[in-house]
């Protein structure tokens, strides 16, 4: 078995706003991290306004690198939308977008995936709305605007704005379309020992296993699965027909990568370090399930 990453929790410095004692630090900064989670919506309305400066710097600054459990480089672009004639037609009042783009090869679409849903996390952090397109766009307009080269793929993009006062008529639409304010239960989603078997976690691991049932996905398909087995968390696709292709890779491993950051940022807010590696336990799954990935909790 290789790792092929430790994520390590990296403690805040300024801890005056937290009361004494260590369990207490990190009950609040884990009801922190699940509120962003939980706060946090696709955003398709924005109120054009630019990004102020502080914010667009802050966000270059970021981008450069973002790394991902699998050391797989994930090269992102910020593109303004009048320059280069960028729009989508389940949006409005959006005058930036970030593109993501990532060489073709095996696990690209999942580390694409965790690095992107870092950066979303981040600008939410700053006020700033997102929602992952992968679909809904000029396809050729946004890869030639990024710069995309043979041998490379760019899952999606993403607007970068500030929200709205209130959501376009079209996009509560959307919305209810989608189902997006609701999850698959979490007995269907989480195993133990093998496919099917419900989990029952403990307080700690079932905040961090709602975190992972809040990730976004796209049409709120949430094909991630989980087993548990022997301490380790094995993370499977589900998988469902047609989101995958040549420009995008899988969308639905994108998802997972999505969902595998949800998962590491808890452990880490609990203190904890995620060991990430990629071993097959060969379990009895379904023929539309894929193996992707394991991780440690230490």
């Amino acid at each position: 078995m290789t790792i092929l990453y430790c994520a390590k929790y990296n403690c805040i410095k300024d801890t005056t706003q937290f009361e004494p004692g260590a369990s207490n630090f990190k009950r609040r900064n884990m009801d922190r991290l699940k509120e962003k989670i939980m706060s946090r919506k696709s955003v398709r309305t924005f109120d054009a306004r630019p990004l102020l400066e502080q914010h667009l710097n802050d966000i270059k600054e970021y981008i450069k690198d973002i790394p991902n459990p699998f050391d797989i480089p994930v090269e992102f672009v910020l593109l303004d939308a009048k320059e280069y004639g960028l729009s989508s037609p389940v949006l409005s009042g959006e005058q930036l977008y970030v593109a993501g783009k990532v060489e073709k090869k095996p696990y690209a679409d999942v580390a694409f995936g965790y690095s992107f849903e870092k950066l979303i996390m981040h600008a939410w952090d700053l006020g700033i709305g997102t929602v992952m397109i992968g679909g809904t766009m000029k396809r050729d307009l946004f890869e030639a605007a990024a710069g995309v080269k043979s041998g490379d793929m760019m899952p999606c993009v993403s607007p970068l704005g500030y929200p709205a006062g209130k959501r376009s008529v079209k996009e509560i639409m959307m919305r209810k379309g989608v189902g997006a304010d609701s999850r698959i239960s979490s007995y269907k989603l989480f195993f133990k020992d093998e496919w099917g078997k419900a989990l029952t976690p403990d307080d700690d691991m079932a905040e961090i296993l709602e975190m992972v049932r809040w990730a976004p996905s796209a049409v709120n398909k949430q094909p991630w699965r989980i087993i548990l087995k022997d301490g380790i968390y094995h993370f499977y696709e589900k998988k469902d027909k047609g989101y995958a292709s040549d420009a995008t890779g899988d969308l639905q491993k994108t998802d997972l990568g999505i969902a595998l950051a949800h998962f590491v940022m808890g452990v880490e807010d609990k203190g904890k370090r995620a060991e990430v590696t990629v071993s097959d336990p060969g379990f009895n799954i379904p023929n539309d399930a894929e193996y992707i990935a394991s991780v440690k909790i230490c």
